[in-house]
C-alpha cells in the first residue's frame, strides 16, 4: 500500500485529503497538522498533530511510515516546514509536490512590503485592521488585530477580535466600519477564504498593506487540488 503524507493546515490540504481518500484505492493518506491552532478543522482520513522535530525528525518519520510521496499543502508563509520538507525529502529520495494557492492579483491602492515589521512601519499611525496572524503582532502597538486564537502578550493599544474564516463581505464591511479602520494589513495568502476583507476595503476606498510571500521552494508546484490529484494519480510529479 502506498502512503502519501499531506503537510496541511489549509483548506486546500483538507480538500486534497478528502479527494485522495475518495479516489486513490489502496493508498494510505496521512494529514499532518502543526498544532498551532486550537480546535483545528480536521481533514478526512488519518491525522497526526504536532511537529516532527526538524529535518531529522521528519526524515525518521518518512522512513518509519514508509512514505512514498509528500505533498506540502501548508500555508504560503509556513517557511520552516516547507524548508524542512524540501531537505527531508531530498535526503530520503521521497518525491515532493508543493500545493500553493495563487496569490491575489495586485490592486490599485495596495502597498507591498517584505515583512510584518515593514507593514507596521507602512501603517504610519493610521488605525489598521491587522490580519497577519498572532505571531506577527509584536510589531504592532495599536490597531485592531484579528486572530483565530488569542495572541501571547499583545500590546495594550491593540483591540483583539477573535474570529475564524471564511468571512463574508457584509461582515467585513461591518467590522471595518465599527472600528473606524483606515488601512488593512494582510499577508498575500491568496484564495477565497479570507478575500472578503479585500473586497470590503475596496468598497470603502481603504488602502491595503500586503506582506509579500516568501519565494516558492525548488520543487514541483501546482496551484489547485485538482492538479495535485492529477499528479498523484497520473504518475508525474510526486506520483
Amino acid at each position: 500500500m502506498r502512503t502519501v503524507l499531506v503537510l496541511g493546515g489549509t483548506g486546500e490540504a483538507r480538500e486534497l485529503a478528502g479527494a485522495l481518500t475518495g479516489e486513490l484505492v489502496g493508498v494510505r493518506v496521512i494529514s499532518s497538522l502543526a498544532g498551532r491552532v486550537s480546535a483545528p478543522r480536521l481533514p478526512p482520513g488519518e491525522v497526526r498533530v504536532g511537529g516532527f522535530g526538524g529535518v531529522p525528525g521528519l526524515v525518521a518519520y518518512l522512513r518509519a511510515e514508509r512514505v512514498d510521496a509528500v505533498v506540502d499543502a501548508t500555508h504560503p508563509f509556513a517557511e520552516r516546514i516547507t524548508a524542512n520538507a524540501v531537505a527531508a525529502t531530498a535526503e530520503t529520495g521521497t518525491p515532493l509536490l508543493v500545493l500553493r494557492r495563487p496569490p491575489w492579483p495586485p490592486q490599485e491602492g495596495w502597498t507591498y512590503v517584505d515583512d510584518a515589521a515593514a507593514a507596521a512601519a507602512a501603517v504610519r499611525g493610521r488605525r489598521a485592521l491587522i490580519t497577519t496572524g498572532r505571531r506577527e503582532l509584536a510589531h504592532f502597538t495599536t490597531g485592531v488585530a484579528r486572530t483565530v486564537d488569542p495572541p501571547d502578550d499583545p500590546a495594550p493599544g491593540l483591540t483583539l477580535v477573535l474570529d475564524r474564516g471564511p468571512y463574508t463581505v457584509e461582515g467585513e464591511l461591518a467590522l471595518l466600519r465599527e472600528h473606524a479602520v483606515e488601512v488593512l494589513v494582510t499577508k498575500d495568502s491568496g484564495g477565497p477564504m479570507t478575500a472578503a476583507k479585500l473586497t470590503a476595503a475596496r468598497h470603502l476606498g481603504l488602502p491595503v498593506v500586503v506582506v509579500r510571500r516568501p519565494p516558492a521552494p525548488d520543487a514541483p508546484l501546482v496551484e489547485t487540488v485538482a492538479e495535485a490529484v492529477a499528479r498523484l494519480t497520473g504518475g508525474s510529479g510526486a506520483g
